[in-house]
């Protein structure tokens, strides 16, 4: 039951939550910040995305009760413990609202605002579950609105402010990953894919490619002007930040490579986790991001 438990709470979805310190990640080079951003704040931050994991295993919990019969159709799917039997539908109803009371306690604690970008989230997510994942289009889009809300949470709990080109990238690059996630999907159900979920009839893979090749253009276009804006580059008082976009670059193409080429899509989180090429690209980002806020001028 324990093991069961935990494989709904869908930890290695976690990673998501890694949105949330984008904020923290980013304030640590902002030169205009007096006093400038320590590692105090990164507990707040750190804890902010704790919350957040709370809520979101929450949610997952909830989505596979309203899908336990849906997903019973998926090849895969059907093996959650939810849909297989596993946990009682009680008991999940008991740890899905334990779960979202512990989070949304929590930031509202933590900060009021906070605790309003956590509510929102809740609210989202429940009409995704019950309604809107139904709705080809307005799926993927609330997907990626949860992303931008998970970055906007990690910057109102530090009291800092993140640009509306970090949280543009941020929705876009969401929306990739689930319109990526929808092509894949259609793959592998193929003519059952009404069956499992009634939005993947309403798209077919000429339009999911066609979307993927816009908005991954877009994800691209986006960060590099993020880097060049002058409100960036006062912020960080360099123009470095151009020299992460190759990276960008990698990550995107190598990802439309494991989509394409070897069909995968299906599992971001797991694609994030496991390719060593992605991986080493994320490492690489990152040093040379603080590489660029540390000696950057």
């Amino acid at each position: 039951m324990i093991k069961a438990i935990l494989q709904s709470l869908r930890p290695a979805q976690w990673t998501k939550n890694l949105v949330v310190m984008a904020a923290f990640f980013f304030a640590l080079g902002d030169r205009t910040r007096i006093p400038p951003l320590g590692w105090g704040e990164g507990g707040i931050s750190f804890l902010a995305g704790l919350l957040f994991c709370l809520v979101s295993s929450g949610i997952y919990i909830f989505n596979d009760l309203v899908d336990r019969d849906r997903d019973r159709n998926h090849p895969e799917k059907k093996l959650r413990p939810i849909a297989a039997g596993r946990i009682p539908v009680p008991l999940a109803y008991g740890l899905s609202l334990g779960l979202l009371s512990i989070g949304l306690t929590g930031a509202l604690f933590l900060k009021p605002g906070f605790g309003g970008i956590i509510a929102g989230y809740i609210v989202l997510q429940i009409g995704y579950s019950l309604a809107l994942k139904k709705i080809a289009l307005v799926d993927t889009l609330v997907i990626a609105a949860g992303f931008v809300l998970r970055a906007m949470g990690g910057a109102i709990a530090l009291a800092v402010s993140i640009s509306p080109w970090l949280l543009l990238c941020a929705f876009l690059l969401a929306l990739f990953l689930g319109l990526c996630k929808r092509r894949s999907e259609l793959l592998l159900l193929d003519e059952h894919a009404d069956a499992h979920r009634p939005s993947l009839g309403q798209y077919d893979r000429p339009l999911l490619d066609q979307l993927i090749a816009i908005v991954s253009a877009s994800v691209i276009v986006t960060y590099s002007v993020y880097t060049l804006w002058p409100e960036t580059v006062a912020k960080f008082g360099t123009h470095g930040l151009a020299l992460t976009i190759p990276f960008a670059l990698f990550g995107i193409f190598r990802y439309l490579d494991l989509v394409y080429r070897h069909q995968k899509g299906g599992k971001p989180e797991w694609v994030l986790l496991g390719d060593i090429p992605l991986i080493c690209d994320i490492v690489l980002y990152t040093a040379t991001l603080l590489a660029i806020f540390k000696f950057g001028r």
